[in-house]
């Protein structure tokens, strides 16, 4: 491990720089780090004014990140945190202005340019898509992965993001790459903070990019606490790089470079860093910088003072090694600079950065301003009562709020109920408008919704020989995947046990040998860094299909799904996307950690990843199929106990497609609508022929996707013939059931159409116990479907159909 502990002679070619030259790089580098502290201390005087909710700043992280900066070359890339506003000045992710108007929350994306008010302060990211959803020239920008707050959580992705250069350099033939890669010598930075290499997904990253050596390097920016938390209690040894050697790299060239720098060492960290980048560039293989003696002059964040939790001493000593006042005594002492050249560029710098704060004040109050002067002028033009008090109390407002805005145009609006007045339907037509507008300055975006959308993916309806051959149903998704991988190159396949013997499965069965080890390959049991690898790789052009084995350990990945893959597109208002397919199966079997179906944790954490739930193969693989076509992220959770129930192989395995968002009627009936899906519905199906026998006919329909659910309310439309509603699943009480039922009665308007209290039927609270008799008293079976069924007749009439209890 190398440990740079001294000063020394920043290193230049004579032969390309002059001393004017080399002078003025180290002046320039000063005058960043002044600004960019400027711009800490004045955003947090911003937050404690009011003017902003919250601030969190880079404050004593300038010079590390100044020196990284150095190293980096178009097409790399970034998955930082929110320490990183140096860097992104130095590289031009950001600017002054624009990080002013994030920390206003301004929603002109022209102003917040990483996410249009939706993300707080120092959340950077670079714009990957054009307005058709067409992908940008990465090789012509420096790229920011879109930022989350979620500590650690920029780890998982560097994997996917790394691994593509690789692919890239390893297969310089394939067709795709142009506008992903130049060589395949990308290089992806990732900062994380020194607390945060306490959480898992650092170890678990750390290890699988050891494994697969990933062109990464990662800067571990510390300065000695997490929050109020010292080292010592976040670290064994109080030390990261200590306890991180046993991952240096051996002599067969396996593991990591790691280096030690200081943050208050300017030359140091530029000879760090060149060696870094340069090992990773141009060796293929992942280092760690370990930037240790780092400060934070202002504490963790807006919300509280360092000086609570820091002694007298560790606050005299982080005075004294302040990164910048070293570098200021660095250039006055070595002659470089002279006091008043430094003078004046701290003085120069302040005059920058509150002339661009004002700036981005003064645009945030314009976009806020518009709707204000609307909003007025209408209410002006309104001779009533009811309008005195909001009206004066918008003339009156001396911080402008959208907020206050429509909480008093409403008020009027619910005052003149019923009221006709002279002005009133224009103010009714003007907020009606506007609610267009704020829904895209808040809420658009969570699926890219461009033209290569899944939902408009043509439907093609799979088509059988007369002879077709009856197989299994693993048979089917093996014969898709495999003719899916012949026709783009761009797919790959990967989890555990997916390459050698195919998936516990047998979906992959045999496509390693076909296909390569670099295209369908195995991974170690690490759910958060598969999906994360498949992010990245998703981001870099390749169409990945992350395999989770078992929709239980899908709750392992759960937080970089959710708060990095689901929330990507809405995020990032469209600018960033990654079509990954994750592929699982769940549902039906028997025991506490293999048969869950815990579809309500899925639904309320993953808006904005589209979830297919098909009842059988074959409607599996028209799901990817569609998938494949579209752009944005998906989960396929394939029913467990159904690989190996026979199916008909269509002759157009591959082409196919089955409608995301499109609910199917699988059985025609009068008296009572069920909606199930996966392996349920044929459970179902077994209950259908049982309420025959008593005079009972259910028409039943196949939800087929819970997000979106039932695009063409057929449910509903069902429910107008039958009045009476069942839904059936194996989630948990008030689960999937429970939202089907709301999408069913209150979204489709089924509600108007019932004659009878509507009912669902779900698993037990319970996790399912081991065996067959487990099953039976703990999830529904055909005798639950039954009976439930015929007490919503019985209900209606029980004189046709008597109590059975």
């Amino acid at each position: 491990m190398s440990d740079l502990n001294t000063t020394r002679p920043v290193q230049f070619n004579s032969e390309k720089i002059s001393y004017e030259e080399f002078r003025q790089v180290l002046i320039d580098d000063y005058k960043l780090a002044v600004e960019s502290r400027f711009v800490s201390l004045l955003g947090r005087k911003e937050v404690l004014t009011g003017k902003a909710k919250f601030g969190i700043f880079g404050d004593g992280k300038e010079l590390a990140q100044i020196a990284l900066a150095k190293v980096f070359k178009p097409g790399d890339w970034r998955s930082g945190y929110y320490r990183d506003q140096t860097l992104a000045f130095s590289l031009g992710i950001s600017s002054i202005y624009h990080f002013f108007s994030q920390l206003y929350s301004n929603p002109d994306l022209e102003a917040d340019t990483s996410s249009g008010g939706r993300q707080m302060v120092a959340h950077f990211s670079t714009r990957l898509l054009d307005e058709d959803g067409e992908w940008l020239d990465q090789n012509a920008q420096v790229n920011s992965f879109s930022d989350v707050s979620t500590t650690g959580g920029q780890m998982a992705r560097i994997l996917g993001l790394g691994l593509a250069s690789k692919l890239y350099k390893e297969h310089p033939g394939l067709s795709h790459r142009e506008k992903f890669t130049k060589e395949g010598k990308e290089v992806v930075f990732c900062t994380i903070g020194n607390a945060s290499t306490s959480e898992g997904v650092f170890w678990e990253v750390v290890n699988a990019a050891g494994v697969k050596q990933i062109p990464v390097v990662i800067s571990i920016w510390d300065d000695g606490y997490g929050i109020s938390v010292p080292n010592e209690v976040q670290t064994t040894k109080g030390d990261i790089s200590s306890v991180l050697r046993g991952f240096q790299e051996d002599e067969k060239g396996n593991g990591y470079q790691i280096f030690k720098v200081k943050g208050w060492d300017y030359a140091g960290l530029c000879e760090v860093y060149e060696k870094a980048a340069d090992y990773a560039r141009n060796e293929g293989k992942p280092c760690i910088v370990h930037v240790y003696e780092m400060t934070q002059p202002q504490g963790h964040s807006s919300s509280g003072s360092h000086e609570r939790y820091k002694t007298a001493e560790r606050l005299t000593w982080e005075n004294d090694f302040d990164c910048n006042a070293r570098m200021r005594t660095w250039l006055l002492e070595s002659g470089i600079a002279e006091e008043e050249e430094l003078n004046e560029i701290e003085s120069d710098a302040k005059d920058l950065v509150r002339q661009e704060q004002k700036r981005a004040w003064v645009d945030y109050k314009k976009t806020l301003q518009v709707d204000l002067s609307e909003a007025i002028e209408l209410l002006k033009g309104i001779n009533h009562h009811a309008v005195e008090i909001p009206l004066k109390t918008l003339l009156s407002m001396t911080e402008l709020s959208l907020k206050e805005v429509y909480v008093n145009v409403r008020r009027v609006i619910r005052e003149l109920r019923g009221i006709e007045v002279e002005g009133k339907e224009a103010l009714l037509e003007w907020y009606k408008g506007s609610k267009e507008i704020n829904h895209s300055r808040f809420n658009d975006k969570l699926f890219t919704d461009s033209k290569y959308s899944p939902l408009r993916v043509q439907e093609v309806s799979a088509e059988y020989d007369q002879d077709a051959a009856i197989v299994d149903g693993r048979e089917v998704l093996n014969a898709c995947f495999r003719e899916n991988f012949h026709k783009d190159a761009r797919l790959l396949a990967f989890g555990e046990d997916v390459g050698k013997i195919g998936d516990v499965n047998q979906g992959f069965a045999g496509l390693q040998e076909e296909f390569g080890v670099e295209r369908i390959f195995d991974t170690g049991i690490r759910e958060t860094a598969i999906i994360g690898k498949g992010i990245g790789l998703a981001v870099r052009g390749f169409r990945p299909i992350a395999e989770i084995q078992y929709l239980d350990y899908l709750i392992y990945a759960f937080p970089v799904l959710s708060d990095d893959l689901a929330s990507l597109s809405y995020r990032t208002k469209g600018q960033q996307k990654a079509p990954l397919i994750v592929r699982t199966r769940g549902h039906r079997l028997e025991g506490i950690w293999h048969s869950g179906s815990p579809m309500s944790v899925l639904l309320g954490g993953l808006r904005g990843v589209h979830i297919c739930v098909p009842r059988n193969m074959t409607q599996a693989a028209g799901m990817y199929n569609t998938l494949l076509q579209g752009d944005e992220p998906a989960l396929v959770i394939e029913c467990l106990n159904g690989y190996r129930l026979k199916e008909k192989m269509p002759n157009n395995v591959a082409e196919f497609t089955v409608p995301i968002g499109k609910a199917e009627l699988l059985r025609e009936g009068s008296d009572v609508t069920v909606v199930s899906y996966g392996s349920t519905l044929r459970i179902v199906q077994e209950a259908a022929l049982e309420l025959e026998k008593v005079g009972i006919s259910i028409e039943i329909i196949d939800a087929q996707c819970l997000q979106p659910f039932d695009r063409d309310q057929i449910s509903a439309l069902s429910l107008q013939k039958t009045n009476r509603l069942l839904v059936v699943d194996e989630d948990f009480p008030g689960g999937a059931s429970s939202y089907l039922t709301h999408e069913i009665l209150e979204k489709q308007g089924g509600y108007y159409f019932l004659d009878s209290k509507p009912k669902t039927l779900s698993a037990k609270a319970h996790r399912p116990p081991y065996g067959s008799d487990g099953d039976y008293f703990t999830k529904p079976a055909v005798d639950d479907v039954v009976e439930a069924a015929y007490q919503i007749m019985s209900d209606s009439n029980p004189k046709k159909y008597p109590p059975l209890f």
